[in-house]
């Protein structure tokens, strides 16, 4: 689907280039565009190679058995068919760890390794379990403490306080998740 509307968003590009006759103007930003998001891959990849390490770091230091201890009051209510113990919920509470430091990139694998987990905890494979779409919930609508993707990219475009914006991403992926939650829930009565 996005390569249909990435596709259209050239096209259209292209015609209005055309027809107004700023080609030159379209062909300077596609050879500016493409330097610049080297630039900014560069950059990203920097951050998202730190914070994997550090993740990574974590995991074989045993400081993810810790976090899933302490993540455990909180994340045991939303997935009650869930052992504490298990693989899914270290894997969980490494997403969610992630998530809070605004590592999405990061906090992918483990996100795929906990559906993978509870994929092996499901009855019915070829259907969601009340886990699963809270999980996936919670993942897409991460409460972030620090967005640190966001405050990296703020600060390589030139961003003085690039982590001024802090006030306002706590309100707003808590009324996020609070809402993605809560609908999950009440979908899901039973589960």
């Amino acid at each position: 689907m996005m390569n249909y509307i990435f596709a259209g968003m050239i096209i259209i590009s292209l015609i209005c280039a055309v027809f107004t006759g700023n080609t030159n103007a379209l062909s300077t930003a596609v050879i500016n565009g493409a330097g610049e998001s080297i630039n900014l891959l560069v950059t990203m990849a920097g951050a998202l190679a730190l914070w994997s390490g550090v993740m990574e770091i974590a995991d074989k230091g045993g400081f993810t058995k810790a976090l899933s201890a302490v993540l455990s009051p909180v994340l045991r209510p939303l997935f009650k068919n869930v052992n504490k113990n298990s693989r899914a919920m270290k894997y969980i509470s490494m997403n969610v760890s992630a998530n809070l430091l605004g590592l999405g990139n990061a906090a992918t694998p483990f996100g795929i390794s906990a559906v993978k987990e509870l994929k092996k905890l499901n009855p019915e494979s070829n259907k969601a379990t009340g886990d699963m779409i809270v999980f996936v919930v919670m993942n897409t609508a991460s409460l972030q403490i620090m967005p640190t993707m966001v405050g990296t990219l703020r600060q390589s475009y030139g961003s003085v306080k690039p982590f001024s914006i802090l006030p306002c991403v706590w309100i707003s992926s808590i009324c996020a998740l609070a809402v993605g939650l809560s609908i999950a829930k009440l979908l899901n009565g039973k589960d």
